[in-house]
């Protein structure tokens, strides 16, 4: 299974008062990763997949420690743990270093939801975006994305 890494800059109005990034940032910080991983598929090759649009249905987050700003990246680990008919499962971890013995500030997940914005209405997995989320897909995580 492959994981997407995203190296995230911090920005110092990221910060809040207390001196860390403050919760709301690590939305952005994961949306700045899932757009990133989900779009690698549809530019450049004519590809359609993901370009229609998607919807988020549901933001799990697990705040693990602080993370204060600094001028180094975070490491932002994305996979899949389930694909549905028409939804799917996003995992992340938000880190200092990729790899074993790095420090978590987050884990996470995302249930996206593809949608056509034409008919306003969710749509169906593509084969060709199923095809492409396989290749990232974990399911021994499924259901333990936060623990």
């Amino acid at each position: 299974m492959a994981r997407h890494i995203y190296r995230c800059p911090l920005r110092w109005s990221d910060m809040d008062a207390f001196g860390h990034v403050n919760n709301v940032v690590f939305l952005r910080y994961l949306e700045e990763a899932r757009i990133d991983f989900m779009f690698r598929l549809a530019p450049g090759d004519g590809s359609p997949s993901f370009s229609g649009g998607s919807v988020v249905a549901r933001h799990e987050i697990d705040y693990k420690r602080p993370l204060v700003h600094r001028h180094e990246p975070v490491i932002i680990e994305s996979w899949v743990t389930k694909i549905g008919a028409a939804s799917l499962t996003i995992a992340y971890e938000v880190k200092d270093a990729e790899g074993p013995g790095a420090q978590i500030y987050v884990r996470a997940s995302t249930i996206v939801v593809p949608y056509d914005m034409s008919a306003e209405r969710p749509r169906r997995i593509s084969a060709e975006e199923k095809s492409f989320l396989q290749e990232y897909l974990d399911d021994a995580d499924e259901g333990a994305l936060v623990a």
